[in-house]
């Protein structure tokens, strides 16, 4: 049986910053031992100081006690089993890279670079799950959370979180419905090797969403565009799905696109098409079994 308190090394905060950046993928890079929230503490470092926090800006942990997912949900987790990292863009709508529907795509993004990095880094079969929590074997293995953060009379940022479960045994995982790397017979499971593979694709995706002018729909160097790449990652397009809704109203069809927005495209039984947004769906879930 693995041991997996002796598999949890501190990420490199030195290894991090050779590898990102100082090539210049990230722009700034900080790493704490334990943290409330990731999320909660970058928003106000940049709600304190705009300018010290160029695009792309980075805090990461490997204990994080109070993070927040949908919903405002609460867990913790045991010191070093679980990688938790925040991400701060600022794409400039209107006047600089991109357009006010840009935001909506960050967190999908987000998504779409760790499935991709998991499955290049720890050979496991990483996919989405609409809106943007990343699944293996139908398994949540990590939650991604986005929110904006004003700054002043500039554009706001967004500041997106990632929660993944790491080194996590089967009695410590936070729902029956969750998994961990270390239980999906991961390949490698050190948070800074992980880690740098995740934000190497977020900063290489994000950089060819700007040069496709932050356009979901627009080809991103002559391939596919970001909305094409996220619809290649996601369990959820293609299956029969049941929304539930706040007031106790569900919906139910098949999950057949994304929106321009990233809502999600459901139809139903009598060929309605309707948009389902992440903001207005309590759970969402296959009802062919896969996942929950």
């Amino acid at each position: 049986m693995t041991d997996s308190a002796a598999l949890r090394a501190p990420l490199d905060a030195t290894a991090l910053r050779r590898d990102l950046v100082e090539p210049g993928a990230i722009h700034r890079l900080d790493t704490v031992e334990s943290t409330g929230s990731t999320n909660t503490d970058l928003a106000a470092a940049f709600t304190a100081d705009p300018d010290a926090w160029p695009e792309i800006g980075v805090l990461a942990t490997d204990f994080q006690s109070a993070g927040r997912g949908r919903l405002e949900r609460v867990w913790q987790a045991p010191p070093r089993s679980s990688l938790a990292v925040s991400v701060l863009f600022r794409p400039a709508p209107g006047g600089g890279s991109a357009p006010e529907d840009a935001y909506g795509w960050l967190s999908m993004l987000c998504a779409t670079a760790l499935a991709t990095a998991l499955r290049d880094t720890a050979d496991v079969p990483a996919e989405l799950k609409w809106p943007n929590d990343v699944i293996i074997s139908g398994r949540k293995v990590a939650g991604i959370l986005a929110q904006l953060v004003p700054a002043g009379d500039g554009p706001p940022a967004v500041v997106v979180g990632c929660g993944v479960n790491v080194t996590l045994a089967r009695d410590e995982l936070p729902v029956p419905t969750a998994t961990s790397l270390l239980l999906e017979e991961a390949t490698t499971l050190d948070t800074t090797v992980l880690l740098s593979a995740y934000l190497r694709e977020v900063a290489s995706l994000y950089a060819g969403f700007l040069r496709a002018g932050g356009r979901a729909h627009e080809a991103i160097d002559g391939g596919a565009s970001l909305r094409e790449r996220v619809a290649g990652n996601m369990a959820t397009l293609g299956a029969p799905v049941r929304a539930e809704l706040p007031g106790g109203s569900t919906l139910e069809g098949t999950a057949v696109g994304l929106e321009p927005d990233g809502a999600l495209s459901v139809r139903t039984a009598d060929g309605t098409t309707t948009a389902v947004r992440a903001g207005d769906v309590i759970h969402l879930r296959r009802t062919d079994g896969r996942y929950a």
